[in-house]
């Protein structure tokens, strides 16, 4: 089996985290994104303390997929820097596991 992946991405919008989605599971780089929406960030930017509400998008793939999603989500995502970043999934329930290796697959 593969190794496992959950990648963690905010975004401004609930529009911005569709097209993740969309772009992501029909290529196959992706088993399920999940997006949260309505949660809020408070980070330093450029000196200033910001806080705003964004949504977050939750990416269950394979690590051997990263790369590719990397560059996908930097295709539609309007942040000049965006929060991209892999989680490993230790473990799982195994039917859960195999059906990302299938959704993966293509």
């Amino acid at each position: 089996m593969a190794d496992y992946t959950a990648i963690l991405c905010t975004c401004p919008s609930k529009e911005v985290a569709c097209k993740i989605a969309d772009v992501l599971v029909p290529a196959g780089l992706a088993a399920c994104v999940n997006i949260i929406t309505s949660l809020i960030s408070v980070y330093r930017w450029k000196g200033d303390i910001c806080r705003d509400e964004e949504c977050l998008v939750i990416i269950k793939s394979t690590q051997e997929n990263f790369e590719d999603i990397r560059k996908a989500i930097l295709t539609v995502h309007p942040y000049e820097v965006p929060e991209i970043i892999s989680l490993p999934i230790s473990s799982g329930h195994e039917p859960y596991l195999r059906w990302i290796d299938e959704c993966t697959a293509i």
